[in-house]
């Protein structure tokens, strides 16, 4: 008799359905990762032609243009994560309900880390840099805290009003500052994987990074997002 091959001892020891889980996350991914450089690409583009340093005008109007990419992405991980909508439906999905609030939140945040990062450079020699300049710096990572957890919200709760879910943001990008510290690392080090290596992290690790900055911010909405979906049922 022939000895079982080492697939034929993988599949006893795997169950189907954990392959179709293992396969349905990989081709998550690939696609989010395509559709969000699609939806991003004139960001993307930037990134990739230009130096930053110089072109740093030109990003701050295209990166707006990135949020809803990044929102219709959590909607896509959402609607995985529910057994919904595939991720092509469930991508597109998210630009139709959110594209317009996601556009005002990175509108909003790019503008305030712009700012911030202006006061940065003009007090860096001042005598008081000891103290501005790393305030200024918290005050950025809370806006880019906040914002993240703003576009998980509407993607969670994509009829939810602007007011509920900056004051949710708020709120709970301070209360559990620990988490949205995790995000923020997390995605720190994407950041650092596309300057190091553009197609790495546009092609395997984006979507990694999203989801697990998703998969945290949505814990961290939890207290909340419980009650706004029992509110849009009930609308």
């Amino acid at each position: 008799m022939k000895k079982p091959g080492t697939l034929s001892r993988l599949s006893t020891l795997v169950s189907h359905d954990s392959w179709a889980s293992l396969i349905g996350m990989i081709y998550l991914g690939l696609i989010v990762n395509l559709l969000l450089v699609v939806a991003a690409l004139p960001l993307v583009a930037l990134l990739v032609t230009t130096d930053p340093s110089y072109s740093w005008p030109l990003l701050a109007i295209a990166a707006p243009l990135a949020a809803p990419g990044l929102a219709a992405a959590f909607r896509a991980f959402r609607e995985h994560a529910d057994g919904g909508l595939g991720p092509i439906r469930g991508f597109a999905a998210g630009l139709r309900d959110t594209w317009w609030r996601a556009l005002v939140i990175g509108a909003a945040v790019t503008a305030v880390v712009v700012v911030l990062l202006a006061d940065v450079r003009m007090l860096a020699a001042s005598p008081a840099a000891v103290f501005t300049v790393p305030l200024l710096g918290v005050l950025g990572l809370l806006a880019l805290g906040m914002g993240l957890l703003a576009l998980v919200g509407f993607a969670e709760v994509p009829t939810a009003r602007f007011r509920d879910v900056l004051r949710a943001s708020l709120h709970l990008c301070l209360r559990r500052w620990y988490l949205t510290a995790v995000s923020l690392v997390v995605l720190g080090l994407q950041v650092a994987v596309f300057a190091a290596a553009p197609a790495l992290g546009l092609g395997l690790t984006a979507s990694a990074a999203l989801y697990l900055a998703w998969t945290n911010s949505r814990f961290t909405l939890r207290p909340v997002l419980d009650l706004d979906e029992k509110t849009a049922v009930r609308a």
